[in-house]
């Protein structure tokens, strides 16, 4: 069993910040359960372009208001607490959010927490090999 608490995570290699963002991950590829879980924060006022071609992320609002605009079609759909958005087909996507809004998002395959988003927003595909970071 595992069991953490987020104060563990704060300034430590597993909490992620850029100016649009901060991100907590609380599970990752090491622990070996399939996927990785982390608190994320998005900042009032940004804009996110997001793209993860390697991974399904799923994303559900626990604070804040904003929006997500699917950037194959245009359609926008609003978040508020509660909302879950499913990026199921590796959707291209910009999150807008109007009010600092605190997420938790589920990654599949897991990341390893060393993925660093390229210029189109993507996370390369790295995977954990006898606890060592191999990047596809």
């Amino acid at each position: 069993m595992i069991v953490r608490h987020l104060s563990e995570i704060e300034d430590t290699d597993a909490d992620i910040r850029t100016p649009n963002w901060r991100s907590k991950r609380i599970v990752l590829a090491k622990e070996k359960v399939g996927f990785s879980v982390h608190e994320t924060t998005l900042y009032a006022g940004t804009v996110n372009d997001f793209w993860y071609a390697n991974h399904i992320e799923a994303v559900f609002i626990i604070e804040g208001e904003g929006e997500i605009e699917d950037k194959a079609t245009g359609e926008v759909h609003q978040l508020r607490p509660g909302s879950l958005y499913l990026l199921n087909n590796h959707d291209k996507h910009q999150v807008r959010p109007r009010t600092t809004m605190r997420t938790v998002c589920v990654f599949n395959p897991p990341v390893t927490g060393r993925e660093v988003h390229d210029e189109n927003g993507v996370y390369p595909l790295v995977v954990e090999d006898d606890d060592q970071a191999v990047a596809s």
